[in-house]
Parts: C-alpha cells; sequence; structure tokens
C-alpha cells in the first residue's frame, strides 16, 4: 500500500491533471500496488477545495484534509504524511514539475530494502538564480551543521512505515524535515532527477517563505554560527584594542602632527554596530524558535476531513 501526499494552496490548475496523472501512473506503472491520494490543502482562496471535493466523490482512493488556515508549507507537508495509513508514503507536490518516473525509481529502491529513499535535484528547469541560491544555502548548512545536510533535497521523498512511526513520537511543533531525514540514520537510497517547468500557476513560494525555511533549518541544525558571533566578537574585541594601543603610542609620540580623524572613528562604530545587530537579530530567530517549541502549538488544526482515514485517524 503506497500512499500519496499532495500538499496544495491555490492549485485549481493542476488539482485534475495531478490526480489524472498519479492514477494513470500506477494503472501502467505499478499495477500490483494498492494506492491512496492525500490532498492537505493549506486553505486555499480558489477553486482547489471544490476541485478535490468532485475528485474525493469519485474515487474512493482519494481522501482530504482542509486546515482551517494557512499553516505554512513545512508544517502542513509534515502533517500529511503523519496521516498517511500506506506501507509508505511519498510527498508529491500538485504541480508535478517533480516527475513520476522517479517515484517508480523510490518504490524500487523501497522494496530492495530502502527505509527513506531522497530526490536530489541535479538542476531545474525553474528560475536559475533561486537554484543557485539554494545551492549556496545548502553549502552553507554542510558547513555549519553538526547533522549531515543533503544539497537540493527539496522534500521529494519516499518514507518508510517504520519512518512515519518515528515522525509521530517525534511530537515537533516546527519540524524540519530535510535534517530529520538526515538525523536519524534509517538505511537511505538516493535518486537524482531533473525538475520540470512548472506548466501551470505560479510558484507559492515567496521570499518570506523560503527566508521562514531557511532560518527554521539553521535555528533547528546549527550552532556554528552563534559560536561565530563568540569568535567574530572575541577577534574585533583584540583589533580594537591593538588599534587603540598604536593611536594612543603615535599620539604619544607624534602629539601636535597626530590627527586620527573622525571618519576613521565613525566607520569603526558603524562597522561594529552593523556586527552587533546582525548577530542580535540572529540570537532573535533562536529564541522564535526556542518559543514555538516551548508553546507547543498543533501543526495545523482541520477545519475538515473528507475521505476514509484508517489507523492515522485514531492516532490523532
Amino acid at each position: 500500500m503506497i500512499s500519496i501526499v499532495i500538499p496544495t494552496y491555490n492549485e485549481e490548475q493542476n488539482i485534475e491533471r495531478c490526480y489524472e496523472n498519479v492514477a494513470f501512473f500506477f494503472k501502467t506503472e505499478l499495477p500490483e500496488h494498492k494506492w491512496d491520494i492525500i490532498f492537505i490543502d493549506n486553505c486555499s482562496n480558489d477553486n482547489t477545495r471544490f476541485l478535490i471535493r468532485q475528485i474525493v466523490k469519485k474515487d474512493e482512493r482519494v481522501k482530504a484534509i482542509f486546515n482551517a488556515r494557512n499553516f505554512g508549507q513545512a508544517r502542513s507537508h509534515y502533517y500529511g504524511l503523519l496521516q498517511a495509513d500506506g506501507d509508505c508514503a511519498v510527498l508529491l507536490h500538485a504541480d508535478l514539475q517533480n516527475p513520476l518516473s522517479t517515484v517508480y525509481e523510490f518504490v524500487q529502491c523501497w522494496k530492495n530494502g530502502a527505509k527513506v529513499v531522497i530526490g536530489i535535484k541535479d538542476s531545474s528547469k525553474e528560475n536559475k538564480i533561486i537554484f543557485f541560491l539554494r545551492s549556496c544555502y545548502y553549502k552553507f548548512m554542510s558547513e555549519v551543521s553538526e547533522v549531515e545536510q543533503i544539497e537540493h533535497f527539496s522534500d521529494f521523498e519516499l518514507l518508510d512505515r517504520d519512518f512515519l512511526e518515528i515522525l509521530k513520537d517525534l511530537d515537533d511543533p516546527t519540524p524540519y524535515l530535510r535534517g530529520i531525514v538526515s538525523e536519524f540514520g534509517f538505511k537511505m537510497e538516493k535518486v537524482h532527477y531533473i525538475q520540470e517547468k512548472r506548466e501551470n500557476g505560479k510558484s507559492k513560494a515567496n521570499f518570506l517563505t523560503l527566508y521562514d525555511f531557511a532560518m527554521n533549518g539553521i535555528t533547528s541544525y546549527t550552532k556554528g554560527v552563534l559560536r561565530l558571533a563568540t569568535v567574530l566578537g572575541g577577534l574585533l574585541s583584540l583589533i580594537s584594542f591593538v588599534m587603540g594601543i598604536i593611536t594612543l603610542v603615535r599620539k604619544i609620540m607624534f602629539w601636535d602632527d597626530f590627527q586620527p580623524g573622525i571618519a576613521a572613528v565613525g566607520v569603526g562604530a558603524f562597522f561594529l554596530l552593523a556586527i552587533i545587530l546582525f548577530f542580535e537579530g540572529l540570537m532573535g530567530e533562536y529564541i522564535l524558535s526556542i518559543n514555538s517549541r516551548l508553546l507547543h502549538r498543533p501543526l495545523v488544526i482541520e477545519e475538515e476531513r473528507i475521505g476514509v482515514f484508517y489507523e492515522s485517524e485514531n492516532d490523532e
């Protein structure tokens, strides 16, 4: 039994095509497997929910969860996986930029014993600047994180039932799935693919969404950035002390001729202030992360669920 978890947000142009492609894929490529689809909608304000309802009515293998509001991409994805009833679950985006042929490879790796199978995006037909910035972020995380960070892994994966049970036990209100997958040491396989161009609609991942996602990863899996503040602060203090001694000695030796100048003092002050503000902001991000975990609010609040849910319904 394979569960396909499909998060949605304003995907009215893609929903029917996505469902039809998944159904055709299982009919032709994996006919020996039972399957179901769980749509988890993050409070769409177009016709996405109406179209999902129509699909649920005509196919009992399709289920739906409608969130009460938009709880953010990461939380909605994670919650959808927790509701999966299958022996494994595949997280698939409704725009189908991630090809179903790769899902076939996921399943073959799973049959061969892999508990976690992840898709590695070798290249993308989307915005080259965004792809470059993602590459820089992954390299940065690889350098500063205590846990291995996998470059260009964008939550396109297959997770075995054993791993899904681990996710339930974590009870994390602000999950960073990409780090969690790397952290727990299950047998993992990687499948490389090329991300297709989005055919319909626009991506909902704006700058604020990407920033929030990136900061969640940094605050969840890095200590090095805060330690950098300590090292940099100590280094700047040492440099300032040495420059102060040099300035004092030169002033004593050349009292009438030596003029340190206000410009140098101003530049130094603004530089130090910028460093302080940067790391104060970073510390604020860590505090926000701690606060979210201490409050321990639910991942999402359901407004409605449609279709037949089994074990996960009782668990929740």
